[in-house]
């Protein structure tokens, strides 16, 4: 007998595209607290560059350390390394505008014009012709110190004071290069330029200083983002995640365990928590349940709800 009814079509059994997840908008007072970190971040990098790296002559690499190159290359009463720092900041900002696009994003705009105005009115109103000390040493440390404690912050919120960063972007857009490489050889080549242009010592000061950046830099993001992550071996779960929700307003996940020697039914309570909060743990834990297995780990790169974005 035939089949009359119409033959069934094959489906699609290709794997369909995951959604997009939405962006998380912030609240009027996380802009708020970004808006303030960007303005503070900006403005240390402004100080350190001004008054301690331009006046000793440390090029550690970047557009400052250009400034301080061509300034000396080519004095002038009117183009000066400040007037510099500010010419070249512009056009890269420019380039960045017009190549990048939406892409560029609004924040480095921000921090790069508020950087460049800062170090152009301290020239104004606070003209250095000379250090502020004789200490070259102490002038470097703060020189360095100052600029990478201001690029965490900025890098911690997504943002920059631009220059080659913005050079970074339209390489990394453009081209299948090594940037960070790249990058890391034309900062060596200028602070490497500090020994012609200048003398040994200030060459020497220069290229000490761009290693010491990366390395505070790299310290000041883990300490801003570094967290306490728990895992609590526990009979009382329920004590241990009403504290946590309520008392610190955080979340923890729990799963069933066992004992490997006791055979006990156990349940294991993973959170993180900010560094106050894993105190305040640790002290409900010691008077609650202080037969509880803690195991206390840091760590400086945690991706989710409520901590950063992968």
């Amino acid at each position: 007998m035939e089949n009359d009814s119409a033959p069934t079509q094959p489906q699609d059994q290709s794997p369909q595209p995951a959604p997009a997840i939405p962006k998380r908008v912030l609240t009027p007072r996380e802009k708020a607290q970004v808006l303030l970190v960007m303005t503070l971040g900006s403005a240390l990098v402004a100080v350190g560059v001004y008054f301690f790296k331009f006046p000793n002559h440390f090029s550690t690499g970047g557009v400052s350390g250009l400034s301080v190159l061509l300034g000396n290359i080519f004095p002038s009463e009117i183009i000066t390394s400040s007037t510099m720092n500010t010419l070249l900041n512009v056009i890269f900002l420019a380039l960045g505008f017009f190549v990048l696009d939406k892409g560029f994003g609004f924040r480095t705009i921000y921090c790069t014009v508020l950087y460049t105005a800062l170090v152009q009115i301290f020239e104004w109103v606070w003209p250095m012709t000379a250090p502020l000390t004789n200490q070259k040493m102490l002038e470097l440390f703060f020189g360095i110190l100052l600029p990478a404690i201001g690029a965490a912050l900025l890098f911690n919120v997504d943002a920059s004071t631009g220059g080659t960063d913005i050079i970074a972007m339209i390489l990394r857009k453009y081209s299948g290069l090594d940037v960070g490489n790249a990058l890391l050889f034309s900062n060596v080549l200028i602070a490497s330029a500090a020994l012609l242009i200048f003398d040994v010592e200030t060459g020497l000061f220069s290229l000490l200083g761009l290693t010491l950046n990366s390395v505070i830099v790299d310290w000041v993001m883990g300490s801003l983002n570094r967290k306490k992550a728990f895992l609590v071996v526990t009979r009382f779960p329920e004590g241990v995640c009403k504290f946590i929700i309520e008392g610190m307003n955080r979340s923890a996940t729990i799963w069933d365990a066992k004992g490997a020697y006791t055979h006990h039914d156990e349940f294991v309570v993973l959170t993180v928590l900010s560094i106050h909060q894993a105190v305040l743990l640790r002290a409900h834990l010691r008077r609650t349940d202080p037969h509880a297995f803690i195991l206390v780990t840091s760590s400086s790169e945690i991706f989710g709800k409520g901590f950063l974005q992968a």
